[in-house]
């Protein structure tokens, strides 16, 4: 996100590690997906309360978003949905078949086996600018993450007890959802089939691009993301503030 900002002062960005991710502990009393969105919430309360705001949400970040945005709708002024992760359940999912769109075998050589095989299993575009930027922005966080904690959620308390996509009003303010159509961990079909609980969603399925799409797209994913704060500084004027999940 930060490129994005340096031609746009004036926002407060606000990064927020999840339970088990970054430099946050994977707490046992922690463990289920509802208790994780209580303590998004919690967070929100202390750290910016009674603010509006803005979430961008990546992945079970763009899960836990749009629950953000079901239970407290009159703060939020805009989302962004990244590869959202739609379905809990694996087998939900319309994946679509594993594709690389850009071999690099050489630069596949060149890095230790075990980091390029997590590079390898998502990455639809393999070159040497896609790999640093994954192995800074992604691989460093996989690094330091609670593996345990986050295998223990998956297994046992992945999914909210209520359909986070189940809301009786629509979400009238500026949305962004992009997908990949390579991207073979949450799909992009799924998405489609929320869209219309969002009446100012732009929707994007971009073609080059798997579960790290602000990577492999990121001239796009730029222009998108500019033109949906062009949208939300239109309407609600400049004074926010962001919250990154996932």
């Amino acid at each position: 996100m930060e490129p994005i900002f340096a031609s746009r002062p004036g926002w407060k960005r606000i990064y927020f590690d999840l339970p088990g991710m970054g430099r946050t502990k994977g707490e046992l009393r922690i463990d289920c997906s509802d208790k994780v969105l209580e303590v998004l919430l919690g967070f929100v309360n202390h750290v910016i309360p009674h603010q509006r705001f803005l979430v961008v949400g990546e992945s079970y970040g763009g899960y836990l978003a749009r629950a953000l945005v079901l239970r407290r709708p009159e703060l939020v002024d805009g989302m962004v949905l990244i590869c959202p992760l739609i379905h809990p359940k694996q087998e939900r999912r319309r994946l679509p078949s594993r594709k690389v769109i850009v071999e690099d075998p050489t630069l596949m050589s060149e890095i230790d086996p075990s980091d390029s095989q997590e590079f390898a299993s998502v990455a639809v575009i393999q070159s040497r600018e896609k790999w640093e930027r994954f192995r800074n922005e992604v691989l460093a966080g996989l690094r330091i993450a609670d593996i345990t904690y986050l295998e223990r959620l998956g297994k046992n308390g992945y999914g909210l007890s209520f359909d986070p996509d189940s809301g009786t009003e629509p979400y009238d303010k500026p949305v962004l959802m992009l997908v990949g159509r390579q991207d073979t961990s949450v799909g992009y079909e799924d998405a489609w089939n929320i869209i219309e609980n969002y009446p100012r969603a732009t929707f994007a399925a971009l073609d080059s691009a798997g579960h790290n799409l602000q990577i492999e797209q990121s001239q796009i994913f730029n222009l998108l993301i500019s033109e949906w704060l062009d949208r939300v500084e239109r309407e609600s004027g400049a004074d926010h503030r962001i919250a990154k999940l996932g």
